[in-house]
């Protein structure tokens, strides 16, 4: 059995599926009634309302077994048939490009993913336990493949849509996929990646008709597939999602996540952070690669039995963003700083968002300024959320507590956070460390497997009591906390983490690259940005010839990794600091670069 004493209760249902169901979310998740003024968005939806009494009282028993979509999908959509959800508000609601609608109700999607499952196994020979990476972008696909993927106990590895063939080429012999799903436009790319390791089962999901030799038809195979489906009998800890995240000193690692460590951790993101119930409805802004769609699109909504919206919006812009939220009955935002930051540049009251009560940003640490820009313009707070790809949501700014501006507020209730040193001692309030999670009778909720076949990296990560996140900060002494920066050399621009060692990878490709160090560099827009300190074989003559250079190297290094890593500053230098052993000083660099 699984618990959380906070209004979750997860029991073996007599039936004779045998399944755990997912016996109620909240006894008042029904019963809100919506607010009728902004002044009173410090209430929350999901009666979180007592901070100290929430640390105390919530608690989740990992069962056995677990598996989201039994458990949780399909449990909805049986509250759906029996009335005690209302069928007419939608489990997942979907706008294309074009302005095309679609939404389905928990039956719905109960239906097709099971169908899809169906499909899986019977015409594409997946089994369960086996490996499978899709690619798609914000398209209905996606969704179903993840629920449907859960279904089967297959392993799923979501790829970003930006991906180049050097980045697939580390992927596949990295993580064994013996399918992928990917769409039309990345096809060619992947039919590029000829080895012992590439995927021996190709699914294309086309939206123009496209065929390709050697691919199966996503849409063809689901014609006659039945939704009469038997869901996978999972234990908890069993592996369920595979995410590459970046590396400082090597090539992205493979965080694993168990059907509990997501499928129930997430529990908190959505009560705590989200603050969401069955009444609402979410729109997250994140790319389906990231492990934060899982977050906020995927675990966090639908365990609350929540709507989730998709623009399929395949680049970001304000004026649309805005629109959409005007347009649309969307209570429940999610975005990246860099989205706020140029959100407020517009003029925010000249947009009525009727509906909307509830935003939140992950990512990286917002500046006061566009807070308050926000703030002013909506009238509504922005609560900033701290997380990893390796757990749930960890330090939140919640409605229930007072908001300081700088910080990102206090540790989530599901987890004891700590500040350390070097030697893992704990330290006091206002001395800069880094955060950790503290094991709380022996576990910490929501926390990964460990890095996929490494389990060097996962013993650094993860010690006798506590998991590294690599982030300083310091707390102060209401228990606040404020964020400092990576304790290495990572770089997180736009939301997105990108290693150096990737795009230092990638520019060494260059015939006339010597050598090459990558670090951070400040930016208003994106918080901070990729620079690129370059020794070249033979310098520029002139200042024409250098600008054609930097143009030349950007655009090498677009095609040769994902384009989001390209640096977007290079300064060309006759050497680079090092140790005495020879390694380049990144530090030394990433601190001037911000000093100056």
């Amino acid at each position: 059995m699984a618990r959380v004493s906070a209004g979750y209760d997860v029991t073996h249902a007599a039936d004779t599926s045998e399944h755990l169901y997912l016996r109620k979310i909240l006894s008042f998740n029904g019963n809100f009634v919506k607010l009728e003024s902004r002044l009173l968005s410090s209430v929350s939806r999901a009666g979180f309302n007592d901070y100290d009494k929430e640390r105390l009282s919530f608690n989740v028993e990992i069962p056995e077994k677990f598996n989201f979509a039994s458990d949780v999908i399909d449990v909805w959509a049986r509250k759906e048939r029996e009335g005690e959800r209302n069928a007419e508000v939608p489990a997942f609601w979907f706008v294309s490009e074009s302005g095309k609608e679609l939404k389905w109700n928990y039956q719905t999607l109960e239906y097709e993913t099971k169908r899809v499952a169906n499909m899986l196994q019977e015409k594409c020979g997946i089994k369960q336990g086996d490996n499978v990476m899709v690619m798609l972008p914000k398209i209905p696909e996606f969704w179903l493949v993840n629920i449907a993927t859960i279904r089967i106990g297959a392993v799923l590895s979501p790829a970003g849509m930006m991906l180049t063939l050097k980045d697939l080429l580390y992927r596949f012999p990295s993580f064994k996929p013996v399918c992928i799903i990917a769409h039309e436009s990345v096809v060619d790319v992947i039919d590029q990646t000829s080895s012992p390791f590439s995927p021996k089962t190709k699914v294309i999901v086309s939206e123009s008709g496209k065929r390709k030799d050697g691919w199966l038809d996503f849409h063809r195979l689901q014609e006659d597939v039945s939704a009469n489906h038997k869901c996978a009998q999972t234990r908890s800890d069993e592996s369920m999602m595979v995410f590459f995240t970046s590396g400082t000193t090597g090539m992205p690692k493979m965080a694993e996540h168990s059907h509990a460590s997501y499928g129930l951790g997430h529990l908190s993101t959505g009560r705590h952070w989200q603050d969401l119930t069955s009444d609402c409805i979410i729109w997250n802004l994140s790319d389906t690669g990231w492990a934060k769609t899982a977050y906020s699109t995927i675990f966090a909504p639908w365990l609350y039995g929540s709507c989730v919206f998709i623009h399929e919006m395949p680049r970001f812009t304000t004026t649309l963003t805005l629109h959409i939220l005007s347009k649309y009955p969307i209570d429940t935002f999610c975005a990246p700083p860099m989205a706020y930051r140029a959100m407020v540049q517009e003029n925010l009251k000249a947009y009525k968002f009727c509906k909307l009560e509830h935003c939140t940003s992950g990512g990286e640490a917002l500046n006061p300024e566009v807070l308050k820009l926000w703030q002013d313009g909506t009238g509504l707070k922005i609560y900033e959320g701290y997380g990893q790809t390796e757990m749930v949501i960890a330090i939140g700014t919640f409605k229930c507590i007072e908001h300081k501006p700088g910080s990102l507020g206090k540790a989530s209730p599901a987890l004891d956070i700590v500040i350390l040193d070097e030697n893992e001692n704990e330290l006091g309030p206002g001395i800069t460390g880094e955060i950790a999670l503290k094991k709380r009778n022996g576990k910490i909720f929501g926390l990964f497997l460990g890095y996929k076949d490494d389990p060097e990296k996962t013993k650094m990560a993860l010690t006798e009591n506590y998991f590294h996140t690599g982030d300083l900060a310091y707390y102060d002494e209401d228990g606040y906390f404020y964020f400092v920066g990576r304790n290495d050399d990572i770089i997180n621009s736009a939301g997105y983490r990108i290693g150096p060692f990737e795009v230092e990878s990638a520019l060494m490709e260059h015939p006339k690259v010597v050598e090459v160090a990558v670090t951070s560099s400040p930016d208003e827009k994106r918080g901070e940005v990729v620079k690129a300190f370059i020794v070249l074989k033979n310098y520029p003559e002139s200042e024409e010839s250098k600008s054609d250079l930097i143009k030349e190297l950007q655009e090498h290094a677009k095609q040769t990794t994902a384009p989001y890593k390209y640096p977007r500053k290079i300064e060309f230098v006759k050497e680079l600091p090092k140790t005495l052993s020879g390694k380049i000083k990144r530090f030394e660099l990433k601190e001037n670069e911000w000093k100056s």
